[in-house]
């Protein structure tokens, strides 16, 4: 039987006897220091699927060992946890904590094997006998559908989507999924520098519409623990991606993110009108000209005839230009409507999606971050900014 093992320790010599254990399948991240998140240990792997048994090596800290499987157990009740510490001292708090098994630093590699391969099989039995609907912990409400909208191409949806994500996420570790649905030409992931196993049209066929843990193990995790659904390699693939399985995607999503964000196709295609049916802050953006804001202005006409379009929507006037001969109030003038927030021009915008960096960590005092920022705090409290890409904290 196969089995997905991940081991989170620093000892070379545990992991040489995890990995023969697991029959040369395990992967091996550092847990100094161990990650308070599961979505922020599983983003250190190159793997886009969950491990059916976690190994956690508890020998130098066991609370923040508890702690992480706890929410394993919480979070993904289709991964089993195995710490490696001192039975005595851990079996009672790993009991409660949600922990299958407990073993010594100098177990044999028999007693390794045999409960990894018992983990393994009961979480594997666990999830095929996991029905429709069953969600683990689902969140107490449903979570934000934030979506990006606008009536043209080329106005800067994808920046702020991946990077109102990437904002979020640092300040809501493990609770942020950003879905692409610029189904034929959606750029996310690339915007991200993203290789994603699994792809949107993976997700709505199948039981992951409806089963929170399969779909979860489809999702493609980012290194900053942002979830990512991302769009179609081919356009052919993106005509077999119907607006219900927009809507069931969406439904089960916020049952299990506190934030979802939507980056959406120019226009109001019936997939992104799917979208907005979950939609609880609209985001809409326009650049700074004439045919951008009339686009803008015939878009909200149509969302509040169709009665979506909420007083929680933020309108962003982007690619701001002093000298392009208009003013934010000739572009309020033309939409009928007032500009939450107003992005300049930057050169930087371009270098970070042609590195797949987001803008927040390659250059964090880019006035367009600035902006930015005043956006996430609209959404989420402020938290301390993520270090560059390339950069530890001391």
């Amino acid at each position: 039987m196969s089995q997905n093992v991940l081991l989170a320790s620093d000892s070379n010599e545990l992991r040489g006897r995890i990995h023969d254990a697991a029959g040369g399948t395990s992967v091996a991240v550092s847990s100094h220091p161990l990650p308070v998140e599961p979505m922020q240990l599983l983003a250190l792997t190159q793997h886009q699927t969950l491990p059916d048994v976690l190994v956690l090596d508890a020998t130098s800290d066991a609370p923040s060992a508890l702690g992480l499987a706890a929410r394993f157990d919480r979070d993904f009740p289709g991964t089993g946890v195995l710490l490696i510490g001192d039975p005595v001292a851990l079996s009672s708090a790993a009991m409660r904590a949600g922990v299958r098994g407990v073993v010594p630093e100098d177990a044999g590699q028999e007693q390794l094997r045999d409960v990894i391969a018992q983990i393994a099989r009961a979480m594997q039995s666990r999830r095929l006998g996991i029905g429709a609907g069953a969600v683990g912990q689902p969140l107490d409400a449903p979570g934000r559908v934030l979506t990006v909208l606008s009536p043209k191409g080329g106005a800067g949806k994808t920046m702020l989507a991946t990077n109102l994500a990437i904002g979020l996420a640092e300040r809501a570790p493990g609770s942020v999924v950003l879905v692409d649905l610029d189904v034929q030409f959606g750029d996310v992931a690339t915007a991200l520098n993203l290789d994603p196993e699994y792809t949107l049209d993976d997700v709505v066929h199948g039981a992951a519409l409806t089963d929170a843990i399969a779909m979860k193990t489809l999702l493609t995790l980012h290194e900053s623990g942002l979830s990512v659904v991302c769009a179609p390699e081919s356009p052919v693939a993106a005509d077999g991606i119907t607006a219900e399985q927009v809507n069931a995607l969406l439904e089960t999503l916020k049952t299990q993110f506190r934030y979802v964000v939507v980056d959406t196709a120019a226009g109001l295609e019936p997939r992104t009108l799917a979208a907005l049916d979950h939609t609880t802050e609209p985001i809409l953006v326009t650049t700074f000209d004439v045919a951008g804001a009339r686009g803008l202005r015939k878009e909200i006409a149509t969302l509040r005839e169709l009665g979506m379009l909420t007083n929680a929507r933020q309108t962003i006037l982007n690619f701001a230009d002093p000298k392009a001969g208009l003013s934010v109030s000739d572009i309020e003038a033309t939409i009928r409507s007032g500009v939450d927030l107003t992005i300049p021009y930057s050169k930087a915008v371009t270098a970070s999606l042609n590195t797949g960096i987001p803008l927040l960590q390659r250059a964090p005092r880019d006035p367009v971050v600035k902006q930015v920022r005043k956006l996430l705090g609209a959404f989420a409290p402020a938290a301390k900014p993520l270090q560059p890409f390339g950069k530890s904290e001391s």
